[in-house]
């Protein structure tokens, strides 16, 4: 028995049945150039019908298409993959860009290979161009180059393989003020990408090992100093390479707002704590203290923890209650405090007269009150004691000579004046009212149940009417009504 093996003849015309239904393009050529035949894949990559479209031979193949490599640079006469393949050359995976001759319009993308099939002797016997279509490929990286190098958000690309970046776009470009040069081609770990990155080494190593890194903040440096980003990691692929796409969100305007927002809050507290003037802060939601100044602590006598932490209700820090929750109220409406007249209460069971100014404000995102008192109990107590001497002198002037009298009764006027006198007719019916009943010697008590208005009502009404004529105390309310010729109500 025979046992040499009898190999099959296949004859050209089978060879092109069974290839002809493959998705690659392929064109048969023969030894003197001539095209012998194409697949219907190979006609549709070159947009034509018939294989006469393709052209006679390789010669009139040149003339009918234009090629170009990827970079633009056409290809001159013997660069063209079939005269490469007639010159006895077999090549892999060489990507052209394919024109018809004067029609950008309708330019493909090729990646071919060249073989050069051999007969029984070993002599050429066909040689075949095989084409793989990459247009659809190369538009979607088009799209992808496009979008990324518009994009605003600045952006990275580097391949996993060497870890060095081979893509950056101009928002990257100018939040760092680096050029492309100065970019492409360095690695991750020259940048500094992670330096000073508190995970820094956990995103080093997802990079090393081609994972998605997640959303963490970094200081990456900048020409002349850092900038504080939001980078991200998702790996992608870039011509067939596995990458890296990085993108940044720029943290630097907040940064240097919270830097901005910090030491202005800490010249405002180095301000309040060195005040000579008695100040506190309060949280607005319950009016608890939360800082006060050694000027605050020594007018009440207190000690600071004793003090913060509280409210001035757990305090007893004013002697009229109903006063200091109107105040509170207005705070919370949103009226700012001026000027009030409030009694504050001292550790050692004194009382001290207080002027009060308060307003809301936003500290460390937190609403607050800060609260600005100004203590005038010895003011007070010296124009109390300049009007009590004025009125003793006053009420025997009989051995004075004219002139003194009116530079006692001057004297008198302006030791007890707060703002600019204001005359009978500035009054109100209610000022009157009040007036008249001070001038009878009423007590709040007395004038609330006469007028049936609550004491505190009365209080503002008393209040206002002190500002309004320029006194501080019922004498000197008596005296100005008095020396005006003020009947009161009785003698309406």
């Amino acid at each position: 028995m025979d046992d040499s093996v009898n190999i099959p003849k296949v004859n050209r015309l089978v060879l092109q049945n069974l290839i002809a239904g493959l998705s690659d393009g392929l064109i048969l050529l023969e030894n003197d150039g001539t095209i012998a035949w194409a697949n219907r894949a190979a006609l549709e990559m070159h947009r034509i019908e018939a294989l006469s479209d393709l052209g006679e031979n390789a010669v009139d193949y040149r003339r009918r298409f234009t090629l170009r490599y990827r970079n633009n640079h056409l290809l001159g006469e013997g660069q063209y993959p079939l005269e490469r393949l007639l010159a006895g050359e077999t090549f892999d995976e060489v990507t052209v860009e394919v024109l018809p001759s004067g029609d950008e319009a309708e330019s493909r993308v090729h990646t071919v290979r060249g073989l050069i099939l051999e007969d029984a002797g070993a002599k050429p016997d066909v040689l075949v161009l095989i084409i793989r279509d990459e247009t659809p490929r190369f538009e979607a990286e088009a799209r992808f180059e496009s979008a990324f190098n518009a994009n605003p958000a600045p952006g990275l690309i580097c391949r996993l393989e060497d870890e060095r970046f081979i893509r950056v776009n101009q928002g990257f470009l100018e939040m760092t003020g680096f050029t492309r040069e100065e970019i492409i081609g360095i690695s991750v770990e020259e940048l500094g990408l992670f330096s000073a990155c508190d995970t820094g080494e956990d995103a080093l190593k997802r990079l090393h090992e081609g994972r998605v890194i997640r959303q963490r903040e970094a200081l990456i440096p900048i020409q002349g100093g850092d900038r504080l980003v939001i980078v991200a990691g998702e790996t992608i692929a870039v011509a067939e390479e596995p990458c890296m796409l990085f993108t940044f969100a720029d943290l630097d305007g907040r940064r240097k707002a919270q830097n901005a927002l910090r030491q202005s809050e800490e010249r405002f507290f180095k301000s309040f704590r060195l005040s000579p003037a008695p100040a506190a802060v309060s949280r607005l939601e319950d009016f608890v203290l939360t800082e006060v100044n050694d000027a605050f602590l020594q007018l009440c006598g207190r000690k600071e923890a004793e003090v913060v932490g509280k409210t001035a209700s757990e305090l007893r820090l004013w002697e009229d209650v109903s006063a200091r929750r109107d105040l509170e109220k207005r705070l919370r409406d949103n009226i700012p405090i001026r000027n009030e007249n409030m009694r504050m209460k001292l550790s050692d069971g004194g009382a001290a007269e207080c002027i009060v100014s308060a307003e809301r404000a936003e500290i460390n995102d937190q609403q607050c009150v800060i609260w600005a008192i100004q203590d005038v109990t010895e003011r007070r107590r010296s124009e109390n004691e300049l009007i009590e001497a004025i009125e003793s002198v006053m009420t025997d002037t009989s051995w004075f000579s004219r002139t003194v009298v009116e530079r006692l009764a001057g004297m008198r006027q302006n030791a007890s004046r707060a703002t600019p006198s204001a005359s009978l007719k500035d009054l109100t019916d209610r000022e009157e009212e009040i007036l008249s009943l001070i001038c009878d010697g009423c007590s709040d008590k007395e004038m609330s149940e006469r007028l049936h208005l609550s004491k505190h009502t009365i209080r503002n009404h008393i209040a206002s009417l002190y500002g309004k004529i320029g006194v501080n105390r019922r004498t000197a309310a008596v005296i100005w009504a008095r020396e005006r010729g003020f009947a009161g109500r009785k003698g309406k």
